[in-house]
């Protein structure tokens, strides 16, 4: 028999509809309205939180934030956990544990989870499920549990200008140059210079570039193209659709 479509159906499916348009637009008002900045930092204190910095809501766990500064015009993504300190209500002493540098991504659902201290420089970019932390556990005991035993700490350091792809771990005593490109999935320990590419788990240098020799091994793309002489930083903000502004900088 043909599927005839009564007024009570098509009225449970205009139902449905609006129901979920008005979740969908409900669900977008609590983003906005809950997202943390310095000119609305919901309960949260941190140590530094740089103008037009915003952590978008849902956050992930945020503790101990007196101990972590963020620059200016960073964007940390949904569910992004960023901590200090074994759990919350340590006195963690007069230093920050976190510092995360301006113009910082930090992408949904990453960790960053400092024990003693990890600095990414301005302009570090992440994507997705990244983990960083300067802490791992020890297994020097073979009769006690791992997970109970003291765990050591060693500092971790991201160059500025720096990409980590998604689903990078960045362990405990890793010091990255800048620009560093850390490819999706690595597993990352040691020292990286600057200007290098890393891979694997563990990673290892795969492209690194000199001034006198430039990219080795050679780039497989061309640079894309600079922009254009003569473009104003107006033209630029009507292109890429953001206000680039600095802060205290006046729309001209």
């Amino acid at each position: 028999m043909p599927n005839v479509r009564t007024p009570l159906t098509a009225a449970r499916s205009r139902g449905r509809r609006a129901a979920g348009w008005l979740v969908h637009r409900c669900w977008r008002w609590v983003q906005g309205v809950a997202a943390v900045s310095n000119q609305s930092p919901g309960p949260y204190r941190f140590r530094e939180l740089g103008d037009g910095t915003k952590l978008a809501f849902p956050l992930g766990a945020v503790f101990n934030e007196q101990w972590i500064t963020i620059g200016p015009f960073a964007i940390i993504g949904e569910r992004v956990t960023i901590s200090a300190g074994f759990l919350p209500g340590l006195d963690l002493g007069p230093e920050p544990v976190v510092r995360i540098g301006g113009g910082c991504v930090i992408g949904r659902g990453s960790h960053i989870v400092g024990h003693q201290s990890i600095v990414l420089g301005d302009d570090v970019w992440t994507g997705p499920y990244v983990y960083i932390t300067d802490t791992a556990h020890s297994y020097h005991d073979t009769d006690l549990p791992i997970g109970k035993q003291w765990p050591r700490n060693e500092p971790v350091e991201i160059g500025a200008g720096s990409w980590i792809g998604t689903g990078a771990v960045i362990l405990p005593g890793a010091r990255l140059g800048r620009n560093v490109v850390v490819a999706a999935g690595s597993v990352v320990r040691g020292e990286v210079p600057d200007h290098a590419v890393v891979a694997g788990a563990p990673a290892k240098v795969v492209r690194s570039w000199t001034a006198a020799d430039g990219w080795h091994p050679p780039l497989r793309h061309d640079p894309p193209n600079p922009v254009p002489d003569g473009v104003t930083a107006a033209q630029l903000r009507d292109l890429v659709g953001w206000d680039l502004r600095l802060p205290g900088e006046q729309r001209g």
